[in-house]
């Protein structure tokens, strides 16, 4: 396992990031624990949580598996989905911020956690009273770095432009989706990170699945959360996509590759990437995804499969810039 730093910080965390979302839901305690166990095993230093994963419960069992282990450990968590029926008890707002990063405390049994996202942009609290609310936490120890998930570039740069007005702590990372058939983010996240020094851990490198092989030609040969989930559904459901995740199956198998290994490879290799979030529900997925570290993803390989999916229009929508007139 290869350590990369956490954006400009002086923090080193592990390639692969284990999100933990499905402790607690798709996975009992005694799963989480055996998959905890094999990703310290593999050299994993780095852990994804949320406030809404299971309820609370995900944050829970990842605070009982971590004990003895926490100063070795580098724990995210996220805020701004509902946590309960009050009105207030959503969003970036100070009041809820603050609020939810002591509730996620209690449940992880620590006294900080080293990451917070805002989990989605707030459209009902003015930005500086959000990144306000980030800066507190990090003055009082709560929280070591602030970031920001599933924000728009211009969203996070108008970010960036507070902290930096105000001599604030910098944002350290941000967390897209981005894999083989969600490219979007290749058109100014990532770009914007690398001009700001920001680490980047993407979500969803398999798709949901759709990039693991499981998924046939009729659109779900296989159970899953592409047939049991509607946002996933949703997300994933344009037949050019399943045709993309055909032909990077069949590419992997012609090459003796396994299809989630590259998947997750070839995330990991976009220089702007500090690490893939990896998950699962069993041990089999997981070491499927554990050993993305064994593939020599080299840029003519990453080449090759991006070439199997859409080039996301430039943001210009100038499209002669990525496919020039023939003369």
């Amino acid at each position: 396992m290869n350590f990369k730093p956490l954006g400009r910080s002086g923090v080193k965390v592990s390639e692969l990031c284990y999100g933990t979302m499905s402790f607690g839901g798709d996975a009992d305690e005694a799963a989480s624990a055996a998959m905890y166990k094999a990703c310290r095993e593999a050299g994993i230093n780095f852990f994804d949580s949320a406030d809404q994963y299971a309820k609370g419960k995900s944050e829970e069992i990842l605070g009982r598996l971590m004990k003895g282990q926490r100063e070795e450990l580098v724990i995210i968590t996220k805020c701004f989905n509902p946590t309960g029926e009050d009105i207030n008890a959503r969003g970036t707002s100070r009041r809820h911020v603050t609020r939810a990063v002591e509730a996620s405390l209690k449940r992880l049994q620590t006294d900080r956690v080293e990451v917070l996202f805002l989990h989605h942009y707030d459209k009902r609290t003015p930005l500086e009273e959000s990144v306000r609310a980030l800066e507190d936490l990090v003055r009082s120890g709560k929280v070591l770095y602030p970031a920001l998930s599933n924000w728009s570039a211009w969203q996070t740069q108008r970010a960036v432009d507070i902290q930096e007005r105000n001599d604030w702590a910098r944002l350290q990372l941000i967390q897209p989706m981005y894999n083989l058939v969600k490219r979007q983010a290749e058109v100014e996240l990532l770009p914007m990170a690398q001009a700001n020094g920001i680490g980047v851990i993407a979500y969803s490198p398999v798709a949901a699945g759709l990039l693991s092989g499981k998924y046939g030609g009729n659109h779900g040969d296989a159970s899953g959360r592409l047939k049991s989930n509607k946002m996933y559904q949703a997300r994933y459901g344009e037949p050019w996509m399943f045709e993309v995740a055909e032909k990077f199956v069949a590419f992997c198998r012609q090459r003796g590759l396994h299809p989630v290994s590259t998947a997750v490879a070839w995330v990991g290799a976009h220089p702007a990437i500090t690490a893939p979030i990896i998950g699962a529900r069993n041990l089999e997925q997981l070491q499927d995804s554990l050993n993305a570290v064994k593939i020599d993803m080299t840029p003519a390989l990453r080449d090759e499969i991006s070439a199997l999916s859409r080039t996301p229009p430039p943001a210009t929508d100038r499209l002669e810039e990525i496919r020039p007139p023939k003369a």
